[in-house]
């Protein structure tokens, strides 16, 4: 059996939402230093501003993100401000 090399894969505009929620995520890792867990919040934040599924104050605990050295509801505050900040919202 043989492994194959990765497939490439084209980069994002940087004016796409994709890549204005991986920036605003990553801005994050102060707090949520797990970069699956940021993953899984982009995703989320994603499928919310496409109308298909919930805020920040309910993905943070029903995809269980675990963050550290913030409360939750300081942290909803920041990702609702940046989607505001980057025209998002």
């Amino acid at each position: 059996m043989t492994t194959l090399p990765a497939a490439g894969f084209k980069p994002a505009n940087a004016d796409s939402i994709e890549s204005k929620i991986d920036t605003i995520v990553e801005s994050l890792s102060e707090y949520i230093s797990i970069k699956n867990e940021r993953v899984r919040l982009a995703f989320n934040l994603y499928k919310f501003l496409k109308g298909e599924g919930d805020g920040p104050e309910v993905v943070l605990s029903s995809a269980k993100i675990r963050f550290e050295n913030i409360s939750k509801v300081e942290l909803v505050t920041k990702i609702n401000l940046k989607l505001k900040e980057a025209s998002l919202v």
